[in-house]
């Protein structure tokens, strides 16, 4: 889509329209002309009437009027600056390019595209980008024990230094960076230490880091500094209590304490250890009341106080050391400060003096400053920080994290260590890109190890004198608004050292600069011939500026664009400028609009296979053209006969024509691809008679034509027709065909055989069937016997049993019980009788 500072915000739709035809495509192409394409239309006036014919109005407006302004011939076709810009393509100057009623756009295409339209070589202007080096210092190789020390400025870690792309739209250009780490890199740490009362004993190991760190360091480098700074706190409620005594001593109890700050810059960077060690042991622990502390504030000014804290362009570490949290931006709105930090330095006297003013920074705030000013941080905190420590270091690149212990024992070790993770580390960053333009890495770091993406801007485990290298690509994907050059910073994270990258943009064709004022080109110099193309003086429209709008009026011009009188100008499909058609150009670059009124076109043909013209043609003026052995208004229908001859060399067996590559048969009773099916007929050998008869035997109807008519099989003479019996027999004589087409008879004994067996094993198997099911209901009848006998049988024990049982029974009972046997027994006697 152009961009909308292209468009005024009068554009009618109608120009609109053709704006675009060389932008909503769907490949490269390449731009054919350059043309120029608004000229001075500002008045609102003539737009309306261009209005009023884009949407369909009556043609009757009035005649332009002396103020009017010109209408340039072009103004539907494209500049070629927009199509350098947005088709990445070249621009031509040739004249007699385009045919009859084609738009000027037309002269956009791609250059292979160009050449078969026999557009002149020595026309089409094609410009293309380049990189150019500027400045290439070659990396630095020097030995720490040399006797020549260095200047940080004169050491170069990354080449080239500064270069100048040229990007056409579309077109990336790739160089590539190299960087190489310099044995004996100055070094300056700033050690930066929270002095609040829970860090009294790492003040008393820390007092003698100095020269303890300068010694450790030398192994590392011969030019290395160190400075001191301390915090505490914003010296406003909450986080400090500010009566007058605690104010002067925050501490409680016997403890001396100083006054509570917010950041001091106790000493500058500086390579005398003892001088660190002097002051250092001269400062007190102060206290505050909350636990996390005001690190934050204290980061920001050491990074942005360059000329106080006395930062050289070398390898700037700073060393936080603390065992507790830190407030960020938002925490001040507690003490009433609700202005964001403005990120300048505010030391006087080595004082940070706006901490009650301004809001603590925030991390994204801190981490723009730092990377600016190439610092690379050191987190030194206690175990118990640690995790809250570790997610701020993902945060900020180019930082490290130590575990500190409880007395700041191991500080010159974690420096030590941090400082080699640091360093061994490059990431490249480039600054703000223009607008449209992109950027892409590829690292080859230490043993071949290749990264893109994310990882294309990074390489690791690099030690000194380990040489890596970038390709970097950029594209632009349209030219700046301002059409100025723009800069690029690229640079390593935590090194001073950047490259430059100039970005010129080609925005224009060549041509455009060798324009003739007033040429013949241009009917009667009233144009300037520009690209293959007139730009009208004022007061002058059409192609050639062979219109005056002064003499002609709206009403004549379309009569001309007008086809046998129709009411449709240009036929729909184009626009009428200085009563020309200029037709309109469509979204997919094949498809034109061609004819004196835009009547044709190359698209709108018959298709055959969704195909136009079925593959086998080209649309002329919406007619399909064939190609040669083809026909139809599809170009469906081919002229071969090779898929029309049978085997037996005839064209359809002689049985019918060849129509569009398939066989017609002229007998009904014939089909298949070559009429060689007759389901009908009697029989083959029948209808071959004659040629059997005549090729065999000298006999027979065709005998005479034999030759002619009876060369297509193969006869073959037998004995025996014992194995053969599917022949027929002509006049007493037996002779065998050999057709492809002649079917074999059935044979009768497998046949038989087989529906005889079938219905033998068939009643078998329904009498094994039947015989089963009959075994199986045979034994559960049984069964069912069985059980009902044994069930009769119990039955009958238990009815006849008491019936059966011996009246007599024999006891062995003592004396007692036979008295009392007997005694029942007359009772049971008495019992017994009938009474009265």
């Amino acid at each position: 889509m152009v961009p909308p500072f292209f468009l005024p915000a009068f554009f009618p739709a109608q120009l609109f329209e053709h704006f675009t035809n060389c932008i909503n495509i769907s490949r490269v192409r390449v731009c054919f002309v350059c043309i120029h394409c608004l000229q001075s239309m500002a008045t609102f006036n003539f737009w309306h009437l261009i209005f009023q014919k884009s949407r369909g109005r009556s043609a009757k407006a009035p005649a332009l009027d002396a103020t009017s302004p010109a209408l340039d011939a072009t103004s539907p076709a494209l500049d070629c600056k927009f199509k350098i810009n947005f088709t990445k393509a070249s621009c031509a100057t040739s004249q007699k390019f385009l045919t009859e009623g084609q738009s000027k756009s037309a002269r956009c295409d791609d250059l292979e595209s160009l050449k078969k339209r026999n557009c002149a070589v020595t026309t089409i202007e094609n410009p293309r980008g380049s990189v150019n080096i500027n400045k290439n210092k070659p990396v630095t190789n020097r030995n720490k024990d040399v006797a020549e020390k260095l200047k940080p400025e004169q050491i170069t870690q990354i080449q080239p230094q500064k270069l100048t792309l040229t990007l056409r739209s579309g077109e990336p250009q790739t160089f590539e960076l190299k960087f190489k780490r310099a044995e004996d890199y100055p070094i300056d740490l700033y050690y930066l230490m929270d002095l609040s009362f829970s860090m009294k004993d790492d003040l008393e190991n820390v007092k003698n880091l100095g020269t303890d760190l300068m010694r450790e360091m030398q192994e590392i480098t011969s030019d290395f500094r160190i400075g001191f700074g301390s915090f505490v706190e914003k010296t406003v409620m909450p986080y400090i209590s500010t009566t007058p005594a605690r104010l002067i001593n925050p501490c409680t109890g016997n403890q001396n304490c100083t006054s509570p700050f917010s950041y001091k810059n106790v000493l500058n960077l500086t390579d005398k250890g003892d001088e660190f060690n002097r002051l250092v042991s001269q400062q007190q622990i102060s206290g505050n009341l909350d636990s996390p502390e005001g690190g934050f504030d204290a980061i920001m000014q050491v990074a942005v106080c360059e000329n106080q804290i006395g930062w050289r362009n070398v390898t700037r570490l700073l060393v936080f050391s603390t065992d507790a949290g830190f407030h960020f931006a938002g925490d001040g709105k507690l003490g009433g400060i609700v202005l964001p930090n403005d990120g300048r330095c505010h030391l006087e006297n080595n004082m940070y003096t706006m901490s009650h003013y301004y809001d603590y920074p925030s991390i994204a705030h801190l981490v723009q400053k730092l990377s600016d000013h190439n610092i690379q941080t050191i987190f030194a905190v206690t175990e118990e920080f640690q995790p809250v420590y570790k997610e701020l270091k993902n945060l900020i690149p180019k930082s490290a994290v130590g575990t500190l212990s409880s007395n700041s024992s191991n500080v010159i070790k974690l420096i030590i260590d941090a400082y080699n993770s640091l360093s061994s580390e490059v990431i490249l960053e480039n600054g703000r890109l223009p607008d449209g333009v992109s950027m892409n890495y590829k690292s080859i770091c230490k043993n071949g190890v290749e990264g893109t993406g994310d990882n294309g801007r990074k390489c690791s485990n690099i030690s000194i004198g380990d040489e890596v290298s970038f390709k970097i690509s950029i594209e632009s994907k349209k030219c700046p608004s301002h059409g100025k050059a723009e800069i690029i910073k690229i640079k390593p994270l935590g090194f001073t050292e950047e490259v430059e990258v100039v970005l010129n943009f080609i925005c224009n064709c060549q041509c455009a600069a060798k324009g003739k004022p007033n040429s013949e080109m241009c009917h009667e110099g009233n144009g300037t011939f520009e690209c293959g193309s007139c730009k009208c003086n004022d007061g002058r429209i059409g192609r050639l500026c062979e219109c005056s709008k002064d003499e002609v009026r709206t009403e004549d011009l379309d009569a001309n664009c007008r086809k046998d009188n129709g009411t449709d100008i240009c036929s729909n499909t184009g626009d009428c400028v200085c009563g020309t058609c200029e037709c309109k150009k469509r979204e997919i670059p094949t498809e034109i609009y061609t004819g004196k009124y835009c009547e044709c076109d190359n698209f709108n043909c018959d298709r055959s296979n969704n195909k136009l013209c079925g593959g086998h043609g080209r649309c002329d003026c919406r007619k399909c053209v064939c190609d040669a052995n083809y026909t139809g208004s599809a170009c469906d229908c081919s002229l071969e006969t090779a898929t029309c001859l049978a085997k037996n060399g005839q064209i359809c067996n002689g049985r019918g024509t060849c129509d569009c590559g398939s066989c017609k048969c002229t007998n009904p009773k014939f089909q298949g691809p070559t009429c060689e099916i007759c389901p009908t007929c009697p029989g083959v050998c029948a209808e071959h008679k004659d040629c059997v008869q005549c090729r065999g035997f000298e006999a027979g109807e065709k005998k005479d034509t034999c030759q002619d008519e009876c060369n297509y099989f193969q006869l073959i003479k037998v004995k025996d027709l014992g194995v053969t019996t599917n022949c027929i027999t002509i006049h007493f004589i037996w002779f065998l065909c050999v057709f492809s087409e002649c079917p074999a008879g059935p044979d009768i004994i497998p046949i038989v055989a087989g529906v005889v067996a079938g219905i033998v094993l068939i009643g078998l198997a329904l009498l094994l069937i039947w015989k089963l099911l009959m075994i199986i209901h045979d034994r559960r009848e049984f069964a069912k016997f069985e059980k009902e006998k044994m069930n009769a049988k119990w039955d009958t024990v238990s009815r006849v049993a008491p019936e059966r049982t011996s009246p007599f029974t024999l006891s062995h009972i003592s004396d007692y019980d036979y008295l009392s046997a007997a005694t029942l027994n007359n009772e049971k006697d008495k019992m017994d009788r009938p009474q009265g």
